[in-house]
């Protein structure tokens, strides 16, 4: 008797252990209370629960059931939701999960370096937009920083209104494309940022696309140098924090500045690395249903130029191939003016991206740019005017994804010929008719034949740019706003600036010499 009580335990024990495990039917964290699901479309939603378990889904008079599989995931596939809310979605497993105030009307992811990552608090009236902010039809979502070396399944975050206690920290840029497409067309727009200051766009490209292109294979092979280099570099950065320090004490016991921190070295730790953000904060939000993307980034490529012409379009595939909804709507914008005018002539590597980014719109289908060459400041690298930057982005948005006949680019080069010892110059985009803004022409140089560049006269004629310098009787090529900090004026009658461009096919300062 007393053997067959002390083997009870035993035997409750192996029972216990032979039991299945079970786990509550879940949603992944994107789909939780304030969330907006795109119209007119494919929806899917999925989460985990125990294997084999029927999971069944309920929203908008749909009923949907799937099977966790092996590994306790499900999916399942909402469509064509019509706009509007708040509503309720229903997930029901062995326990269920009502998921309350869920607007469905049109979601945009907002990605990039700090230029998107800038907060509303910090732009131009930011009190006055505060202010103005809350909006029950705009709800945003912030993707909490985590690079990781490995896809993620699951993003930090959560949904909220937009309003006066949600809107100072969010994206400035992202609020007012939001503010602006929301007015424009009437239904809930859902916002997510997921972006993070000083950021190259390898960071957020996938492992198998840097791998997969020739073009950039000189990005890995230099972070596998670095990652070689890593325990020496680590040992030389702690020794500085350490004398940053103490420097700093001593600055703030005298009132004097601080001096620079030492930046954290290039390896395994660094959110620069290879595929680090697309892991953590892109690849997990895949296959959310969105509209489309806008992106501000390309200061941290400026270096690299000329590989941006590949790396760019490259990462804008690998998300759209992520999404499988095919050609997105992909909308950037052009970097802004920065860095010291130049009263001379000068080659750039910012005018070289700002090409790359150009070279975008022309090679791959609905790829949109934003141009901004009248709000940039000379010592910011992020300048406050956001407001600007989000309207023309929406613009943009309303044009090529809801194919709204609205003026949504600047004027863009078309073509060139010489005549009469000038160069005369055709563009597209012209509006309503091309204006000079606030005077003469400006920002335009050229050159001869032996591709010396001289600032240039200019004037408008008709639908065209002609151009000169006296002291150039034959020339070859023009440039416009080719510069670090372009002060350009050239616009359309629509009120948008033109692009910066160039007619040659010069070597850049940015392309590897053979």
């Amino acid at each position: 008797m007393t053997r067959q009580l002390l083997a009870a335990p035993a035997l409750l024990s192996l029972f216990l252990c032979a039991a299945p495990a079970h786990a509550e039917v879940k949603l992944n964290p994107l789909f939780s209370s304030g969330m907006v699901l795109q119209r007119n479309t494919e929806v899917p939603i999925w989460g985990t629960a125990t294997k084999g378990e029927q999971v069944t889904v309920q929203f908008q008079g749909q009923t949907l059931t799937a099977t966790a599989g092996k590994d306790g995931d499900w999916k399942v596939r909402l469509l064509n939701l019509k706009a509007g809310g708040p509503y309720s979605l229903t997930v029901k497993g062995e326990n269920t999960v009502e998921v309350p105030n869920v607007l469905v009307g049109e979601v945009w992811l907002c990605s990039g370096q700090s230029n998107m990552e800038f907060a509303l608090r910090s732009a131009t009236s930011a009190t006055r937009h505060i202010a103005e902010s809350r909006n029950p039809n705009i709800h945003v979502f912030q993707v909490g920083f985590n690079p990781s070396d490995t896809p993620l399944k699951e993003v930090k975050g959560q949904w909220v209104e937009c309003g006066p206690e949600s809107a100072p920290k969010f994206s400035a840029v992202a609020y007012f494309f939001g503010r602006d497409l929301q007015k424009a067309l009437g239904v809930p727009v859902g916002l997510i940022q997921s972006a993070v200051g000083g950021t190259p766009a390898e960071a957020w490209s996938s492992r198998g696309t840097l791998e997969g292109n020739p073009e950039l294979k000189g990005i890995l092979d230099t972070y596998a140098q670095a990652v070689k280099n890593y325990p020496q570099a680590k040992e030389q950065y702690d020794a500085a924090v350490v004398k940053y320090k103490e420097a700093a004490a001593e600055a703030k016991r005298r009132g004097t500045p601080a001096p620079r921190a030492p930046q954290v070295p290039y390896g395994p730790e660094n959110p620069r690395r290879p595929s680090c953000l697309y892991n953590g904060m892109i690849a997990p939000l895949a296959p959310y249903a969105m509209r489309g993307a806008i992106w501000y980034q390309g200061e941290s490529n400026a270096s690299r130029a000329y590989e941006y012409r590949t790396l760019f379009p490259a990462m804008i595939q690998n998300w759209r191939d992520d999404w499988r909804r095919g050609d997105f709507p992909f909308l950037a914008v052009q970097l802004a003016p920065f860095k010291k005018i130049s009263p001379q002539p000068q080659e750039s590597d910012w005018a070289e991206l700002r090409e790359a980014q150009l070279l975008a719109t022309r090679t791959m289908p609905k790829v949109g740019m934003a141009v901004i060459t009248d709000v940039g400041e000379e010592d910011d690298i992020h300048p406050k005017q956001k407001e600007p930057v989000g309207a023309r982005l929406a613009l943009l948005a309303r044009r090529m994804a809801y194919g709204e006949k609205v003026a949504a680019s600047g004027p863009e080069y078309d073509t060139m010929r010489v005549e009469d010892g000038r160069i005369v110059l055709k563009f597209k985009n012209t509006g309503g008719g091309l204006v000079a803004k606030d005077g003469p022409l400006k920002g335009f140089t050229i050159c001869g034949k032996d591709r010396v560049w001289s600032n240039a006269m200019a004037e408008i004629q008709g639908d065209r740019v002609v151009v000169w310098n006296r002291n150039i009787s034959e020339p070859a090529a023009v440039r416009f706003g080719w510069a670090d900090y372009p002060v350009v004026n050239l616009w359309n009658k629509d009120g948008l600036p033109a692009t910066p461009f160039r007619t040659d096919d010069f070597p850049l300062t940015t392309q590897k010499k053979p």
